[in-house]
């Protein structure tokens, strides 16, 4: 029985078939699965990405200085909408499906999706993923870092550590007519060297005319090649590291607040990333 083949790339009717297309369509044709063209950005398109991203990162970058022990959530999702705003851009998470704030700040625990509240206080010893996402003349960008507050324990800083080998690992996985398959098996292999965990049920994304695109990219080993990797694309690599497993459940107060089965704490670091002929190029740097 023939395998049946996902025929995602087209040459538009009356356009001249290109090198570009032929490699990708040799690919589809050995039965691999290729991005459809739409994934493909323009130079117009990551130039407009790449200027969403830079706001996106002086908001991280201005974190890095105001972030501090007795600081409430809410205050920090008042810096990331004034900041934003005032460089005319407009903050995607703020009523996307419903979130009700600007920013995601994700203490301990929390591997992602924590909603600010002028309850939650940050103490000595946290961790903390502030994740932004920016939206500036439609073009979106979106990046994470992970903040220690005050003085930590050895354990939690060594996780915030490996969490960022991590993506810088996974980063280096990926490569252009490469596969997406490559990225998590290399950020699962370093997880699990340092008696870590790789969480499954939330990924990576494409990214850039909408908040999440296709497609979607696992951090863990998926055994399959995945998505063939194409010069154009452009997609977030964010992989979530619990101290302890990698089973997760999203609190039911808020449907949003997504935490570590066993309490135990976990690290996020992302990046948007370009897909170059010499490979990925960081456009939240």
């Amino acid at each position: 029985m023939l395998k049946h083949k996902i025929r995602n790339w087209h040459t538009p009717p009356g356009q001249a078939i290109t090198d570009f297309d032929r490699r990708i369509l040799d690919y589809q044709n050995s039965g691999e699965l290729v991005p459809t063209r739409n994934l493909i950005k323009t130079p117009e398109q990551i130039e407009g990405i790449r200027q969403s991203g830079i706001i996106n990162t002086g908001i991280l970058d201005l974190l890095e200085e105001k972030i501090k022990v007795g600081m409430s959530t809410a205050e920090i999702d008042r810096i990331v909408y004034d900041y934003t705003t005032a460089h005319g851009a407009v903050p995607a998470p703020l009523g996307y499906e419903g979130f009700p704030k600007s920013v995601c700040t994700s203490i301990n625990e929390v591997v992602c999706h924590g909603i600010p509240s002028e309850d939650e206080i940050l103490e000595e010893g946290d961790i903390i993923n502030v994740d932004v996402s920016t939206i500036l003349n439609g073009y979106y960008s979106d990046a994470s870092r992970m903040y220690i507050i005050g003085k930590t324990t050895s354990e939690k800083k060594r996780l915030v550590q490996v969490a960022k080998e991590c993506l810088d690992i996974g980063a280096a996985a990926a490569k252009p007519w490469g596969f997406i398959g490559d990225i998590g098996k290399a950020i699962s292999k370093h997880a699990h060297k340092n008696g870590f965990s790789v969480v499954r049920d939330l990924c990576g994304h494409g990214v850039g005319l909408e908040f999440h695109e296709d497609p979607e990219i696992d951090h863990y080993d998926t055994h399959h090649n995945g998505m063939l990797l194409v010069p154009g694309m452009v997609f977030t690599i964010e992989p979530m590291i619990n101290m302890g497993t990698c089973e997760v459940f999203i609190d039911e107060e808020d449907d949003w607040t997504v935490v570590t089965e066993d309490e135990l704490p976990s690290a996020q670091w992302e990046h948007t990333f370009l897909m170059t002929e010499e490979g990925l190029e960081i456009l939240t740097h």
